[in-house]
């Protein structure tokens, strides 16, 4: 796996901290930094995710990707599945996440809470990268809702 990350500040773009990421299989993210007050320069412009951002939104896409395939394969019928992720960042650098909350709706017609628990917890335990990575820092908590589809 590989991805390129480039500058494009140097570019005159409007951003001064904004950056184009290019992954292997061909996909491109835009990334900025938030803006800052004191020293505008050294600032982005809010024009896209933060970086950090982006590894939580990674984070979720592997455990949700992780929990749909998990019920599918245990032949249940899953109509949707979102996951509402929360975090805390260290005070100081490296501003680390310490705590990470991921609250898991999902939506499935006759599909036991203890399927989608055991699903979440088997992404977390031994299936999602992201998250078993980030837990080396952080605390990570799940919680969890199933709807009953129409």
């Amino acid at each position: 796996m590989e991805c390129t990350v480039t500058w494009t500040g140097a570019a005159g773009t409007r951003s001064g901290m904004g950056f184009v990421a290019e992954t292997g299989s061909g996909h491109i993210v835009n990334m900025d930094g938030a803006p800052d007050t004191a020293k505008p320069e050294n600032g982005g412009q809010n024009l896209a995710p933060r970086p950090m951002e982006m590894l939580l939104a990674g984070t979720g896409g592997c455990t949700a990707y992780d929990v749909v395939l998990i019920l599918k394969r245990g032949r249940h019928d899953v109509r949707s599945c979102s996951v509402k992720i929360s975090s805390e960042r260290a005070e100081t650098d490296p501003k680390v996440f310490t705590k990470i909350n991921m609250h898991f709706t999902v939506t499935a017609k006759g599909v036991p809470a203890s399927a989608v628990e055991r699903a979440i917890a088997m992404s977390h335990d031994k299936y999602c990268s992201a998250s078993i990575m980030l837990g080396k820092t952080a605390e990570i908590t799940t919680s969890f809702e199933v709807l009953e589809a129409a």
